[in-house]
């Protein structure tokens, strides 16, 4: 791999990024982004966090809490994500998950590389399904755990649609990959993030728009097939599920959304996510969000005392 030239992160406070460039692709240049920031006293333990859809590496405070108990902390910004994000590309572009799949062996190279001897990979929504696909087929040995926070395992959809449409939808998906398909713009999950609405957090929202963006028919097969994959195998290290108590329903009030995770269904997350491997420690959050560390502060707290309490009896001692 090249050398890695850090320069400070626009998230300040001695945050480090560095880009790494892969080999072109379906649409030309690509690269991911690392970006660190190191204990205080030197550490041989780190986390890495692989962000979800229309999203990107932003949570900061979640990133201090890991520093501030001894550990090293690592976040990708996925290919054609955020940081990553290069002039005439098409945001969160993907036909298949395995793309990612370098992204994360150059971050581990990386982390490896600054005297790491155990990561926990942690995985939220999408990086969730990526990262739990990663680690059933090609784990690094310097990775002893995941974490995931609300997983993308299935779609939240009917049973119709997830059992007819999508599997066509991936079909097409193969020669079609460009074709969006519309969806009912929806900003209520956005509202209860972003400091310009009614939420507490600053962030940039071209990169993380509140309006999710129409998929096409190339992302809807890689995630379709991913789950499909993933349901065929097994994750071998200790897994840490978390997710809400409950979803939002259709007809719900907007209330409901800053109280539940407001993407996905907590139910089907439970089902596939208790099924990923032997070793997999379920925890639910009363009144957590989709992401859970963006939630209210009484709850993202307990989510970070979940994750360190579990990393002491999960990680090796380094």
């Amino acid at each position: 791999m090249e050398s890695v030239n850090w320069q400070p992160d626009i998230l300040g406070d001695g945050f480090e990024m560095a880009f790494i460039n892969h080999p072109a692709d379906y649409s030309g240049k690509v690269r991911s982004t690392v970006i660190r920031k190191l204990a205080t006293a030197p550490s041989h333990k780190a986390i890495l966090y692989v962000h979800g859809f229309s999203d990107y590496f932003l949570q900061k405070e979640m990133a201090q809490m890991f520093v501030d108990h001894g550990y090293n902390f690592y976040a990708i910004d996925l290919r054609k994500y955020g940081r990553s994000l290069l002039e005439g590309q098409r945001l969160f572009q993907v036909r298949d998950l395995h793309e990612y799949f370098p992204d994360i062996d150059s971050a581990v190279e990386i982390i490896s590389a600054d005297g790491t001897e155990s990561i926990a990979l942690l995985g939220h929504s999408t990086g969730g399904l990526t990262t739990s696909l990663y680690m059933s087929e090609k784990p690094s040995p310097l990775i002893k755990a995941l974490m995931l926070n609300s997983p993308f395992l299935d779609w939240n959809m009917p049973t119709f649609q997830k059992k007819v449409i999508i599997p066509i939808a991936s079909s097409f998906g193969r020669v079609f990959p460009n074709v969006k398909i519309h969806q009912e713009p929806d900003a209520g999950y956005a509202n209860t993030l972003s400091a310009h609405h009614q939420g507490e957090w600053h962030y940039r929202e071209d990169w993380k728009p509140d309006v999710l963006p129409d998929p096409d028919l190339g992302w809807i097969r890689a995630i379709y097939q991913g789950q499909k994959q993933l349901r065929r195998q097994s994750v071998k290290v200790p897994v840490l599920l978390m997710h809400s108590s409950c979803s939002v329903k259709k007809g719900d009030s907007k209330e409901s959304y800053f109280h539940a995770d407001a993407i996905l269904d907590v139910e089907t997350i439970s089902y596939y996510g208790t099924r990923l491997g032997n070793d997999v420690t379920e925890v639910t959050f009363q009144d957590g969000l989709h992401d859970l560390v963006l939630s209210k502060k009484i709850i993202r707290e307990q989510v970070y005392e979940t994750m360190l309490s579990w990393l002491c009896h999960s990680m090796p001692k380094s």
